[in-house]
């Protein structure tokens, strides 16, 4: 499999975009890596580089994109922060990736039991551990988290059921953040030449579902 020209790129609408990742999501559930010459992309993209999606994801060294949708060099913008969320800058990473450089994709990548989401609902705890950075970075969830824990419900990350339903709310926020806060993605959007979706890895199972 060959790294993507400017010309393949010019090919790939939004759909045949988000088809490329549920297929390469497939083959590595199945353990049936495509064949890739590395060292061949490497070469290929050393003039240029024309991914065909932008994926926002985690940290967690257990969501690497390139891995999970098994795809090569050159084939993804791949966007990492603990918990997935978006700021100004991952704002303007995405509209690099999509009104620059050409990427018909945006997708969300939240993942289940996220150590970033659990610090979020054990906030009070790690305010105790003296991390500043930490502290500010978990605090980014906890509108979130007052959104749609229920009355009497034990804020923990030990409470499984709302560690996930945060998970899926996380995903959800990203994407109305993108929207809200960036008009270049919602104009591509709008125009049909990008589309922007969420989705769940299962770090179980290597299986990613679409929201």
């Amino acid at each position: 499999m060959k790294a993507h020209t400017h010309e393949t790129q010019l090919t790939i609408t939004p759909e045949k975009a988000l088809n490329f990742l549920k297929e390469g999501n497939q083959r590595f559930v199945n353990n049936l890596k495509a064949n890739r010459d590395l060292l061949e992309q490497v070469n290929a993209t050393r003039e240029g580089q024309w991914p065909f999606a932008v994926i926002l994801s985690c940290i967690d060294s257990r969501t690497s994109a390139e891995l999970i949708f098994d795809q090569g060099l050159g084939d993804i913008f791949s966007i990492r922060i603990a918990g997935n969320f978006v700021n100004q800058d991952i704002l303007g990473s995405m509209e690099f990736g999509c009104n620059v450089a050409g990427s018909k994709l945006v997708v969300v990548l939240g993942h289940t039991k996220c150590g970033a989401l659990k610090g979020g609902l054990d906030a009070a705890q790690i305010e105790g551990m003296g991390m500043d950075n930490l502290n500010h970075l978990v605090n980014h969830f906890d509108s979130t988290i007052k959104e749609i824990i229920e009355e009497g419900e034990e804020r923990s990350s030990k409470n499984s059921s709302l560690l996930e339903r945060l998970n899926q709310q996380n995903i959800k926020k990203a994407i109305e953040d993108i929207r809200k806060e960036s008009s270049t993605l919602k104009k591509l959007e709008e125009e049909g030449k990008i589309k922007i979706v969420g989705a769940n890895y299962d770090v179980e199972t290597g299986v990613v579902t679409w929201l």
